[in-house]
């Protein structure tokens, strides 16, 4: 039976403002990434959420992205490779703190927003974020976009990678992810990305906009706690995946 993990991004609301149904969400995932106070999460959220993914048996990862609580991370920042490494480590850091205190296991890191989307196409922020996630800890796994510069990137540095797909996202013919700005980019019919997603997992390969398949690896598919629909959709996508004989389970146990 093929396994495959689902992932959605926790935490992600700020002091007194929430985003997204994580309590629900959890319920659904096999995997939480969760914000480590950057572009999202403070100290008291960040507790909560890896308390919650504890006592359902969810894998628990760091979701380091910019300094941009502003723009959620998602604007391109303007700093060197070398801050970028450091940036991260410092997210990774306080994610690791948090998760103790919780009494739960951080397992991988995957990086957000504006940051990822740089990192899928430049090496040298690719391997910088590759670098921070060795020096802190090279026992945790590097969840990447599959087919991306930070696939490369974790496995030059000898990390343990995953790769990943987005369920609620659409693809260029390139095999990246398309502008947000752009018709199409963000998918919202629930019934239409369970059927678009199974049919990347069986067939190793990201469905781009035209059709085209790019063939890929694939351990991992992420929706994004912060859609209206995620709940619905992680839940639709899970029951049309277990309904194939796809098994859900962690990439990266706790």
């Amino acid at each position: 039976m093929r396994s495959v993990d689902l992932n959605c991004d926790c935490g992600e609301g700020f002091g007194v403002y929430a985003m997204g149904d994580d309590s629900s969400m959890l319920g659904i995932v096999t995997s939480a990434s969760i914000a480590c106070g950057f572009h999202a999460g403070d100290p008291e959220i960040m507790a909560r959420t890896f308390k919650m993914a504890r006592a359902k048996g969810v894998a628990a990862g760091a979701h380091p992205g910019f300094p941009d609580l502003w723009g959620f991370g998602r604007r391109k920042l303007a700093f060197s490779p070398d801050e970028i490494e450091r940036l991260v480590a410092y997210q990774i850091g306080a994610a690791m703190a948090l998760a103790a205190y919780a009494g739960h296991r951080l397992t991988y890191v995957k990086i957000h927003g504006a940051l990822s989307n740089l990192a899928m196409e430049d090496a040298a922020i690719a391997q910088a974020a590759a670098r921070a996630v060795r020096a802190v800890d090279p026992r945790l796994c590097f969840l990447a976009v599959a087919g991306t510069r930070l696939v490369a990137a974790g496995q030059a540095q000898g990390l343990k990678v995953a790769s990943e797909i987005y369920a609620d996202r659409g693809y260029t013919e390139e095999g990246l992810l398309m502008d947000r700005s752009c018709p199409g980019a963000i998918l919202s019919d629930a019934a239409e990305i369970a059927d678009r997603v199974l049919a990347m997992v069986e067939e190793s390969a990201i469905v781009t906009a035209s059709g085209k398949r790019l063939p890929v690896e694939i351990d991992s598919i992420c929706v994004h706690g912060d859609n209206p629909n995620a709940v619905a959709m992680a839940r639709s996508l899970r029951s049309r995946l277990e309904g194939a004989g796809v098994a859900l389970a962690p990439f990266a146990p706790c």
